[in-house]
Order: C-alpha cells, then sequence, then structure tokens
C-alpha cells in the first residue's frame, strides 16, 4: 500500500496511527463483538468512548470546569445560525470581523436574525491581512464578538486573541484548532468542524461557557438550541457516533505526541519550511501579509498561471495531491495540519524546487 501526502484543507489526512488502530478496531472494539459504528450510543461501551473523548480534548486544551463541551452535527455552518439563535437574546446586535470567506457566511447567516455590526473588514485588500485594531469599530453594548482566528482559503490567520473588553469572544477555530496550546477562559465560545485537525467531516465541537447557555431567540428548534445539548451530553438525538469515535483516537495521539506544545513546534517549523522556499524562488508566491500568514493554509502561486495545470499533475504524480487553491482565490493552496508529516513538507518543497529549475 503507498499513501500520498495529502494537503487538502478538508476532509484531511488523518493520522496514519488513528487509521490503523481504527481499521484493527474496525469488526469488533475491545471484545465487545460489534464495531464503533454499529453500537448504540445509549450503550455502555459507546458511552465509555464518548466520555473519554471529551475527557482528553479537555485535558489537551485546559477546558476549565464551567465550559460545557458539546459533540454536535452540522459543520460550522450550522453554528452560523446557531450562535446568534442561543447568544443574541435581548440584545440583538453582533460584532463580527470579516477577514475571508468563511467570516462572510457567518456574517451573511447573523443578519438573519439580528442587527450585525461588521466592526473591521480586510475586503478591500483581498483578504490577505487583518485589519489593524485602530480601525477596529466596536459596540460595547454587543451580545458577543465573532471572527474567524484562521482563513481556510485566504490563508490569513490573526496573531493574537483579539480584545472585545467584556464581550464574548465567538471564534470559529475549524483549521487551527488543536495546532497550538491556546487559553479557552478568554473565549466565550470556541466551535470547529472536525474535518481538518479533529476527524472526520460530520462532527463539530463546540466549546461553550455555561453562563452563555440560555433559552433561544423564540422559534428556535430544540435541536438548535444549545441548552439541549448541554442538558443531554450531546445525547439528545442519536450523534455522529464513527466521528466522535475517531476524534477521540486523535485526542490520545495528540497526548501521545507531546501535546499542544509539540503540535506547536512541529507545524510552525513546517509552515517556516515552507514559506521559506516561496519567498526566496523567485517562481512562487504568496499573497498573504507575512505578519498573518497561516500555519496550516499556505496558498501560493506560480510566476506563469498557464502552468497551473502541469504543476498539479506532476505533483500528484511524485504522490503530492489536492494541491489545487480555492475556485476563488486560484493558484495553489497546500494545507499541513498536524497530520501532514514533515516529511510530507520536505517532499513538496523539493518537488516544486525540480518544478522551478525545469519550467522557470
Amino acid at each position: 500500500m503507498s499513501r500520498v501526502f495529502n494537503f487538502s484543507a478538508g476532509p484531511a489526512m488523518l493520522p496514519q496511527e488513528v487509521l490503523e488502530q481504527a481499521a484493527a478496531e474496525m469488526l469488533d472494539w475491545r471484545g465487545s463483538g460489534m464495531s464503533v459504528m454499529e453500537m448504540s450510543h445509549r450503550g455502555k461501551e459507546y458511552i465509555s468512548i464518548a466520555k473519554k473523548a471529551e475527557t482528553d480534548l479537555r485535558e489537551i486544551m485546559g477546558v476549565p470546569n464551567n465550559y460545557k463541551v458539546l459533540f454536535l452535527q452540522g459543520g460550522a455552518s450550522a453554528q452560523f445560525a446557531m450562535i446568534p439563535m442561543n447568544l443574541l437574546r435581548d440584545k440583538k446586535t453582533a460584532d463580527y470581523i470579516n477577514t475571508g470567506q468563511w467570516s462572510k457566511k457567518a456574517i451573511s447567516e447573523g443578519k438573519r436574525y439580528g442587527n450585525v455590526n461588521v466592526a473591521a473588514t480586510s475586503e478591500a485588500n483581498n483578504f490577505t491581512t487583518v485589519p489593524p485594531g485602530s480601525e477596529w469599530k466596536l459596540n460595547p453594548d454587543a451580545a458577543y464578538f465573532h471572527y474567524t482566528p484562521n482563513e481556510t482559503i485566504g490563508g490569513v490567520e490573526f496573531d493574537s486573541i483579539p480584545d472585545a473588553g467584556n464581550v464574548p469572544i465567538v471564534a470559529d477555530m475549524s483549521s487551527t484548532i488543536l495546532s497550538r496550546p491556546v487559553e479557552v477562559s478568554k473565549f466565550g465560545l470556541i466551535y470547529a468542524g472536525a474535518q481538518k485537525n479533529i476527524g472526520p467531516a460530520g462532527l463539530t465541537i463546540v466549546i461553550i461557557r455555561e453562563d452563555l447557555i440560555g433559552e433561544p431567540l423564540p422559534g428556535t428548534p430544540v435541536m438548535f438550541s444549545y441548552k439541549t445539548h448541554a442538558e443531554n451530553d450531546s445525547m439528545y438525538n442519536t450523534p455522529p457516533t464513527y466521528a466522535w469515535y475517531i476524534a477521540g483516537l486523535v485526542f490520545e495521539w495528540i497526548k501521545r505526541k507531546g501535546g499542544l506544545t509539540e503540535m506547536a513546534e512541529i507545524n510552525k517549523r513546517k509552515a517556516d519550511k515552507l514559506y521559506t522556499a516561496i519567498d526566496r524562488s523567485g517562481f512562487y508566491k504568496n499573497p498573504v501579509d507575512p505578519k498573518y500568514r497561516s500555519w496550516m493554509n499556505i496558498p501560493f502561486t506560480l510566476k506563469n498561471a498557464e502552468l497551473d495545470s502541469k504543476f498539479l499533475e506532476g505533483a500528484k504524480a511524485a504522490g503530492l495531491v489536492a494541491l489545487k487553491g480555492h475556485r476563488s482565490v486560484g493558484g495553489m493552496r497546500a494545507s499541513i495540519y498536524n497530520a501532514m508529516p514533515e516529511e510530507g513538507v520536505d517532499t513538496l518543497i523539493t518537488f516544486m524546487q525540480e518544478f522551478q529549475k525545469k519550467n522557470g
């Protein structure tokens, strides 16, 4: 069997150790005689899997006791609606920072439920930077402040946690969660689709401060209420059981690898290597303000866009796949989440250098 280096932005590659463990347990999970995907989510076997996954995630991220960890469905896109449904309440207004396509989608959905104040935007700069804090027009009475720490498509990443005063900070961490340590207590709510650094598509993690859980807007479906899921340990209905199980294996893998401090060191090293290769080449270019370059998603263009197809074909032949940039941006994009080994980044850099010699 020959595995490729998969640079997809999501669903993304998973650690090989995790896949091998899941394969070994596929037909019989630890003597139960069942596959995990056959288990009742109410059974003692699955309850033990779910509880351990939550315990491990709390340990890895240092989640305080006054936060609930929810394992939900609907992807981060469902959270674009659930957040205003649950947090607006009597305040009616929320602040958003617009730094890319995912911010725009969150803003668009937020407008369906209340007043959205776009406190700052980098759209005029083609989302290649983060708006200077001096330009932000925040509302001190906002129900919450929403931002996207890492924009998967544009490869723009905040270099610090914003200061929103006493307003709860809400963060879409879909493409940056578990890539480094984060101070959870600075946030009111963190949410993330699983299909990048956590596990398979179909699972969404929500970490929410307990005082923010309350009655949602009138007319909110029961399934869209954080209170519903918090009171039922994320099992009001059948959760995405297999994705939750795989996420638990990933959490164990991160612990074995030294936790988020070690993940951060490796991730920064991988990103620095690739950005250095791009910047020194004279053939490839990254459009993002260096201060706000993503560790996880690295877009780059070739000197001659007519070579894009040739580059992708050659990369695929070299075992480097899913490098095509998002249709809204073009060019290439290398997503180098936790599961991407340094060997994969090194192999990509070598290919890029060889391609340049032949086509530069």
